[in-house]
């Protein structure tokens, strides 16, 4: 199209040469626009997704003691409510919406729930794999769990959770805890949370630490039941961490 108009007007250069050059000029400039616009427009349309980073949150308290009893050594002070945590938003679950779908996993000391038949509304699941966290670089296909787990891990103390509490059962070990010895609990290293969302999405968790401010060597002195952890979480349709 701008080939031919260039043709009629090289034509009609000699009725009005100066005439012939604006108009030139005009049809360069619209082409050099309509080059621009259709380069925007392919970047626009590039389907390839940025790349995903982990994150680290920390400190989640999931219902600490304000004390414990100096006799028996259990803690007082707790409200037995689980802090309620969204994958896709990053952030803390007000309790107000714990009657719906907007929560992935729940904390309270070392019992983690799914969002799921038995624990909550919603239709989320999980499971626990092993291997390095930056090494897993795409959720599993079938595997996952619900609370109202058909075969219950053997010994465990809720043995039909998708992620089972116990010392060496699920995602930590628990030592001490012997009269006026505090009991340390830590995460088993290699020992990756993967969760499938109610909404069909997948994120993998790693816990760093129970202890607030996550200690590198906790002593058990420290304030318990803060959890801090690592997730990447996969907001496409698609099972990749990367």
């Amino acid at each position: 199209m701008v080939a031919s108009l260039i043709h009629f007007l090289k034509i009609n250069q000699s009725t009005n040469n100066h005439t012939y050059m604006n108009s030139l000029k005009s049809i360069f400039s619209i082409a050099l626009l309509a080059l621009c616009a259709f380069a925007l427009s392919s970047c626009k349309d590039d389907p390839s997704p940025e790349p995903l980073v982990s994150v680290t949150f920390p400190n989640l308290a999931a219902d600490p003691p304000t004390g414990f009893n100096p006799n028996t050594g259990a803690p007082i002070g707790t409200t037995n409510k689980f802090t309620f945590f969204s994958f896709k938003t990053g952030a803390i679950v007000d309790h107000v919406d714990s009657a719906s779908g907007k929560w992935d996993l729940g904390f309270r000391a070392t019992t983690i729930i799914v969002n799921g038949t038995t624990s909550g509304p919603g239709t989320s699941q999980a499971q626990i794999v092993s291997g390095v966290f930056d090494e897993l670089k795409e959720a599993p296909l079938d595997g996952y769990k619900s609370d109202n787990d058909l075969h219950p891990v053997a010994a465990a103390p809720n043995a039909n959770l998708a992620i089972p509490t116990g010392s060496g059962i699920g995602w930590y070990t628990a030592s001490g805890g012997a009269p006026g010895t505090p009991t340390i609990t830590k995460p088993i290293a290699g020992k990756i949370i993967v969760v499938k969302t109610s909404e069909g999405r997948y994120a993998k968790m790693e816990i760093l630490s129970y202890y607030k401010d996550a200690p590198t060597n906790p002593t058990g002195t420290e304030p318990s039941r803060y959890y801090t952890f690592r997730y990447v979480y996969q907001p496409n349709d698609t099972r990749s961490f990367e």
